[in-house]
């Protein structure tokens, strides 16, 4: 991530921990990280993984969409880039994205918040994904819906592979 997104994400993250009137010590613990490490994120330094900002828009109960929002270029890490297209306003709040894989990533997502459901259509290459243990392979053209919130995997082969992804949170007061 550049400069100008690490600052732009560190600023917001801290807004939004301080609306909700957590400390850095509060925050980092729930998400199961060192303060130390959050104060630098929130300072516009590190190098934050796509885990580590689901757990904190996880302890903070905000859709990951609304924690990366101000931030206009790909996320991305060990081979996959994420970047936003839209957000939903309704209820339930749904968050649309591009991702994509390089050649023979397999990725491993943490569960998210109860009730959330990911819905995927490949644009491009072969991908398998779906909950552990209960994975689907696709090709151009096809969809897939599961449950996002027990881990998952995102697994391609020799080519990348290029998704469109919405994710659907539970109803409010189940999920962010």
């Amino acid at each position: 991530m550049d400069k100008l997104s690490l600052n732009t994400l560190g600023q917001h993250l801290q807004s939004l921990r301080q609306q909700q009137g957590l400390s850095l010590s509060q925050l980092a613990n729930a998400a199961g990280m060192a303060k130390s490490n959050l104060c630098r994120l929130e300072q516009g330094n590190g190098n934050p993984t796509l885990d580590t900002i689901w757990r904190l828009a996880v302890q903070l109960n905000t859709p990951f969409g609304t924690l990366v929002a101000p931030i206009t270029v790909p996320l991305g890490e060990d081979g996959v880039q994420v970047r936003l297209i839209d957000q939903g306003k309704d209820a339930p709040h749904v968050d649309a994205y591009w991702m994509r894989c390089a050649p023979n990533t397999r990725r491993r997502a943490e569960a998210h918040t109860p009730g959330t459901q990911e819905s995927l259509t490949l644009i491009s290459g072969w991908l398998e994904a779906g909950p552990e243990g209960n994975t689907t392979q696709l090709t151009p053209g096809e969809s897939l819906i599961f449950p996002a919130d027990k881990p998952h995997i995102y697994r391609t082969q020799a080519a990348e592979a290029t998704m469109i992804l919405t994710i659907t949170y539970g109803e409010k007061g189940d999920t962010p």
